[in-house]
């Protein structure tokens, strides 16, 4: 049965040729395959190029090396373009077909050698090892199996996969700490000192059996039960570790793609394990393609601890997926990276027309079914497309992601577009503030069924190059909310808990929607009581925005008319002489359309383009960041200090958005254009955040005037000049006087502004000056 990987696949061994192929003379048997793919190895060529006008030898340069590689990447099409019969074997029946292909390339880098030992151009090295026997005995070569073709889906997997070659995408959400496993066990007889050598299987179904009597001679040196001999007796053996072979090992557990998963169902796992070169390479967040063999656990489907486990077990098994080929996606191009011609000739074609017509025609196309808001959608845009990530000199990353902060009123679309976003961006994660942890948007540490620890990503960690939406941000508690602090800024996220100290990849996006603390904007309070966020959290939001709930009788009726034309025409449009045009309860495919067409030209975007700063556009961005630095500091000086800090965070959140509105347009330099419209985004966002407040001149009527100066006497009555007391007690004490809060807030306020009073501990605290 020497060939033979059934990979944790249980049957009987007796009679060894069934199922062996080529039996009565269909099929490629293991013999021809080890020599057709030698043959594939040493002879397949790429496509010509301008370099290699009649194709470059791919597989035999990487074989071709002064040091034998301990892999070798296969494209599972190349196999197919040059054996489709050898390819259609491989996938059914890879337990037997994959071993002989790395018997295979360890077969060519041998004859390789040889070869080179004859030729007395090579290098002396070379030529001494080229015929070593020794050598190649314990020569091993992985093959990491690969595809182009498209992955299918985790919840497709049934029963007809077994024993099956089948490719998947997903995300690795938990690694195992690697281990080692024997693949051929050396075991040694207490007795007679006999030796035995077993191989084992791949996969975790591998577990030595040692025989229960020795099968060696007798200690006189005759059979055993034969006159003369000696039986060794009742389970002899012993294994020998300096004599075995071994391997590393390590188990994954394989997410399926949140954005896979249909509305309504939870995400689906599947179990991989890997060996050999591939152990510790994927790190939790990691988005992957895996190649590999659907294989049956019988070991993993026992009934933990009940007394029918053994029996389900012999008929009940766990799947998981013997990986044999990994490949990680590169981040702009997740799920698929291929783009055809009639893409490219589209997308190039779109972004060619005019810079303000292209970001209208995006702006367009985010959230229709929302009214207005045109800076708010050009805000959500350049999160989809993102800035260029860069690397300095010194090694530090400088993210390109942008950062944006809605703030405001109910009822103001908040939530709509964090849920338009979920469905557009290629990738997301949406998360609700009040139901997410720190370790849930980080990573948490958990026991695995070995009882040892392994990492699981949360929400930051499996957004991993796209975005991560979170509603109701000002419910989160503050320590949830500093937990993201690093992951924000840095992109990182650092974990140091049970023993297991690692770093982990979280370069996503964040949209957040919150509340004020009263539930509505309120005008009448400064902007550090409506935003109520810390400075650290606000300095890594690039955008922040405050949605106004405005009372303007032109802008309500428009937004009515635009509510009940979509409820009216059931999703439907409104036509040129202003009637519905309904299209049933059937979706809309001309929606559809552009929905895909604008998720597939983010995707093309963030993949093609990364656009850099030119000088005239930096002396722009230079000169408007101290300018602005200028008007807080006079602001802070008349005791006005910004609710949003202006520093050099905000500078590169300007550069970024700058970027991502360049590669809107496929434009490789940042123009002067670009920079302009960043700076209206940014003054309309996060300087008037800075700038809200209270109106210097508060208009109030005679009545209004009187009761604050009957409410500011009762607060110095209980204020003394130079002390200092709770804004709450001072609220409650008054209130049991029958003044109204909102009244004792104004004057508090309004004294504030005068300078008769000061703020501490972050507004809880007031004292009085004079």
């Amino acid at each position: 049965m020497a060939g033979w990987d059934e990979g944790n696949v249980y049957y009987t061994d007796l009679g060894d040729g069934d199922g062996r192929p080529g039996r009565d003379g269909e099929g490629v048997t293991p013999g021809q395959a080890r020599r057709k793919f030698a043959d594939f190895l040493r002879n397949f060529r790429s496509e010509p190029t301008a370099e290699y006008p009649d194709g470059r030898l791919v597989y035999r340069d990487k074989l071709d090396q002064d040091t034998p590689p301990r892999d070798v990447t296969v494209l599972l099409d190349d196999i197919i373009a040059h054996d489709p019969e050898l390819a259609k074997e491989v996938r059914n029946q890879p337990d037997i077909y994959i071993p002989c292909l790395e018997h295979a390339a360890v077969a060519v880098v041998e004859s390789l050698r040889n070869e080179a030992g004859l030729n007395p151009q090579k290098d002396a090295l070379v030529t001494g090892v080229g015929g070593s026997k020794d050598m190649f005995d314990k020569l091993e070569i992985q093959v990491h199996l690969v595809s182009d073709e498209t992955p299918a889906s985790v919840r497709s997997l049934n029963s007809a996969h077994v024993s099956k070659l089948v490719y998947i995408p997903g995300i690795v959400i938990a690694a195992a700490k690697a281990k080692t496993k024997a693949t051929r066990l050396c075991l040694q007889c207490r007795s007679c000192r006999s030796l035995k050598y077993m191989d084992l299987k791949p996969g975790f179904g591998g577990m030595a059996q040692p025989p229960r009597r020795c099968e060696a001679n007798g200690t006189n040196g005759a059979p055993i039960g034969a006159p003369g001999g000696t039986d060794c007796g009742l389970d002899p053996y012993v294994p020998m570790a300096d004599k075995s072979k071994f391997c590393d090992v390590q188990t994954l557990k394989l997410q399926e793609n949140p954005e896979d998963v249909p509305a309504g169902e939870m995400p689906r796992h599947m179990i991989l394990h890997v060996e050999r070169t591939m152990v510790q390479r994927i790190t939790p967040g990691t988005r992957v393609k895996v190649m590999g063999v659907y294989t049956l656990s019988r070991g993993m489907g026992k009934a933990g601890g009940s007394k029918r486990g053994r029996d389900e077990s012999s008929t009940i098994s766990t799947p998981y997926i013997r990986v044999v080929g990994m490949t990680e996606e590169s981040e702009g191009a997740r799920g698929d990276a291929h783009f055809t011609d009639a893409e490219h000739t589209e997308f190039k074609a779109f972004a060619a027309r005019p810079f303000k017509e292209v970001i209208g025609d995006i702006r367009s196309r985010i959230a229709p079914a929302i009214f207005g808001a045109d800076d708010i959608k050009a805000a959500v845009a350049s999160l989809l497309f993102s800035g260029s990530r860069k690397t300095t000199q010194d090694g530090a990353k400088l993210r390109g992601d942008v950062n944006v902060l809605l703030m405001g009123d109910p009822s103001t679309a908040k939530s709509q577009f964090l849920k338009f976003v979920e469905k557009t961006a290629p990738i997301c994660v949406y998360t609700s503030g009040k139901g997410s942890s720190a370790a849930g948007l980080t990573a948490s540490v958990v026991r695995d069924s070995d009882g040892g620890f392994m990492l699981e990503g949360g929400a930051m960690v499996l957004a991993d190059g796209g975005c991560v939406c979170i509603d109701e941000f000002d419910k989160m508690r503050d320590e949830d909310r500093v937990a993201i602090h690093e992951a924000m800024e840095q992109q990182t996220i650092s974990i140091a808990k049970a023993g297991i100290t690692t770093v982990l990849n979280s370069r996503a996006a964040v949209l957040a929607a919150a509340n004020p603390p009263s539930g509505r904007y309120d005008d009448l309070k400064t902007a550090q009581e409506n935003i109520d966020l810390q400075t650290t959290i606000l300095s890594r939001f690039d955008l922040i925005f405050i949605v106004r709930d405005e009372r303007l009788y032109e802008r309500d009726l428009a937004i009515a008319d635009h509510v009940l034309g979509i409820h009216a025409g059931h999703g439907g449009e409104i036509g040129d002489d202003g009637s519905i045009v309904p299209v049933g309860q059937d979706k809309n495919p001309e929606a559809e359309r552009q929905v895909k067409f604008l998720k597939r030209y983010v995707e093309y975007c963030r993949a093609t383009c990364s656009p850099r700063l030119v000088p005239t556009s930096a002396k722009l961005l230079e000169d408007q960041y101290v300018r602005y630095r200028q008007e807080m500091r006079d602001r802070a000086k008349k005791g006005g200090a910004p609710a949003v800090p202006i520093t050099v965070r905000q500078l590169e959140a300007i550069t970024r958005v700058s970027e991502s509105l360049a590669k809107m347009t496929l434009q490789k330099h940042v123009t002067e254009e670009h920079v302009q419209e960043a700076l209206r985004l940014f003054e309309v966002s996060t300087i008037d955040a800075a700038r809200s407040g209270v109106a210097d001149m508060v208009v109030l009527t005679p009545e209004q005037r009187e009761e604050l100066m009957l409410v500011e006497t009762q607060i110095k009555q209980k204020l003394a000049i130079g002390a200092t007391a709770s804004k709450r007690h001072l609220v409650e004490d008054l209130g049991r006087l029958g003044v109204n809060e909102w009244a004792v807030m104004r004057a508090l306020m309004i004294m504030s502004q005068r300078g008769e009073i000061q703020e501490r501990a972050e507004g809880r605290r007031v004292t009085r000056v004079h």
